[in-house]
């Protein structure tokens, strides 16, 4: 589960960047893309009604800037729903690669971790237009997102249990 970092992320983006950003969690998102599917083909089908919107659509339309889906599975899991994003969305995942590490090296590597998901915001604020790219360049020095072993092992930031 991904949304201890993005909560974790929230926090860096107010108190680091005074970016505000809202963090949903999606139980499952299969079966946001499926419901999607089957209003596409109700609207096909029944050109004569006024079509529907799906689900994920509705919600993320009003959007005030992008949307970054965070998974600790593949990333092709969140891109399901990519097509259902009005306004497009940034997705990040672990690969379904096995990596022998710490937990938050791993994170740290796919960009799963709170820091990472940090820098992807800021660079998809960017690329909307929205803050100078200088900012992304700041971010990625202050958090050395490059570096695997940077990575903070800190509790807020590594929900897992200690063992």
């Amino acid at each position: 589960m991904a949304v201890p970092w993005a909560l974790r992320a929230q926090e860096l983006l107010a108190n680091d960047w005074n970016v505000s950003a809202d963090v949903w969690s999606v139980t499952s998102w299969g079966e946001l893309r499926r419901q999607a599917d089957e209003v596409t083909e109700h609207n096909l089908l029944h050109p004569e009604e006024e079509p529907q919107i799906p689900y994920v659509t509705s919600r993320l339309q009003d959007a005030d800037g992008p949307v970054v889906a965070v998974s600790d599975w593949m990333r092709a899991v969140p891109d399901l729903i990519a097509p259902y994003a009005p306004h497009g969305l940034y997705s990040l995942g672990t690969d379904g690669f096995g990596l022998s590490d710490t937990r938050p090296a791993l994170r740290r590597h796919f960009h799963v971790d709170a820091e990472s998901i940090v820098v992807r915001t800021l660079a998809s604020l960017a690329d909307w237009g929205q803050l100078d790219r200088s900012v992304v360049v700041d971010a990625v020095q202050k958090y050395q997102v490059r570096e695997v072993q940077a990575a903070p092992a800190d509790d807020r930031s590594d929900p897992s249990p200690a063992t």
